[in-house]
């Protein structure tokens, strides 16, 4: 499982993948979360504007990443 770490409360799905440099762009985040090809904490999520937080987990590929919230403090 690879930990992903962001500097904001949240993180939204398609920005996610994009930002864990699972999909090269927004538009082909779309299309697989729109197949119901990614998983969040085990259930298939077809929301791209689904808010992802600390200790959440995302699932694509047989490939696990979860989101560590950094405070910067």
């Amino acid at each position: 499982m690879k930990t992903i770490k962001i500097n904001t409360e949240f993180i939204k799905l398609d920005q996610f993948l994009k930002w864990a440099d699972v999909v090269p762009t927004g538009t082909e985040s779309r299309i697989i979360i729109s197949e119901g090809q990614v998983k969040v904490n085990g259930e298939v999520e077809v929301r791209r504007g689904k808010k992802l937080r600390d200790k959440d987990v995302v699932e694509i590929d047989d490939q696990k990443y979860v989101i560590e919230v950094s405070t910067g403090g």
